[in-house]
This record gives structure tokens, C-alpha cells and sequence, in this order.
């Protein structure tokens, strides 16, 4: 069993950081959700992730299948064909990531409309816990963090 105390995305230069930039890449998370109902080949992952350059996409593959999150596997057929499909590790991203995927759906509209006062120069409502300070504004409450 690895301990995990060691690993602390905290910590300047802990590979952990490296991580999370991939499963945090927008490329990442639509691919790990395409992959989710199982393996797909190239074309069809282009297809399903509207916007993602060839480029993209064999890159963000490549580093997927480099960290262990998808295999790639190559059929002896002429043409070859090759398929991308979810690791047992990949498979326990899939919860988190669409939980992910659904926030982001559910909470727009409120990022839209606080995009919007914030580009307009407004004022915008304070958030809980915090307090007004004399500029008009509000400083939010300083948060501990803990140890791990």
C-alpha cells in the first residue's frame, strides 16, 4: 500500500500537481465521459467530443494511456483498426468527472450572470461568510486549511 501522507498537491513540485492538470483538462474530462460506456476508436471520439482537434485528441490519448487511464489496443486488420477504452483506474474517474460534468451544467446560468455583473463593473452580492470592508467591497473570511 502506497501512503498517501507523501503526495500533497500543496507542495511546490509534488508530481500529484501533474494530475490533476490532466483530469482537470477540459479534453480530459469530455474524453474520460465519451470512454465512459466503453471503448470507441478514433474517429468515433472525434465525433462525440464536438470542437477537439486531431492534435488534441491524440495527444490528450496519449497522455491518458501514458498515466494509465485508457489502453489502446491495435486489431491485426487491414486497415488497422484501433481501439481507446477506459482502465480500471479511467473507470473510477468516471463518477467524479460527470459529477464534475453535471455541476458545471446545473450552475451556468449563475457563472453567466456573475460574468456579467463582473464585466459591467456591478457590484456583486456578498458571499456568506464574508464582511464588508470600507472600498465597498467584502473580504472573505480566511480559511485553514489542514494538515493532511
Amino acid at each position: 500500500m502506497v501512503d498517501v501522507s507523501v503526495w500533497d498537491p500543496y507542495e511546490r513540485g509534488c508530481p500529484s500537481r501533474l494530475l490533476l492538470d490532466r483530469i482537470g483538462d477540459r479534453w480530459t474530462v469530455l474524453l474520460v465521459g465519451a470512454l465512459a460506456d466503453g471503448p470507441r476508436r478514433f474517429g468515433e471520439l472525434a465525433r462525440a467530443v464536438d470542437g477537439i482537434s486531431q492534435k488534441m485528441l491524440t495527444q490528450t490519448l496519449r497522455s491518458l494511456e501514458r498515466d494509465g487511464l485508457v489502453d489502446r489496443t491495435v486489431h491485426p486488420t487491414v486497415p488497422p483498426r484501433v481501439d481507446y477504452e477506459l482502465t480500471a483506474l479511467g473507470r473510477s474517474l468516471t463518477e467524479p468527472l460527470a459529477a464534475l460534468s453535471r455541476w458545471a451544467v446545473a450552475h451556468m446560468d449563475a457563472v453567466v450572470d456573475a460574468r456579467d455583473l463582473y464585466d459591467a463593473g456591478l457590484p456583486e452580492p456578498a458571499p456568506e461568510g464574508s464582511t464588508p470592508v470600507p472600498d465597498g467591497g467584502t473580504r472573505a473570511r480566511a480559511s485553514v486549511r489542514s494538515a493532511p
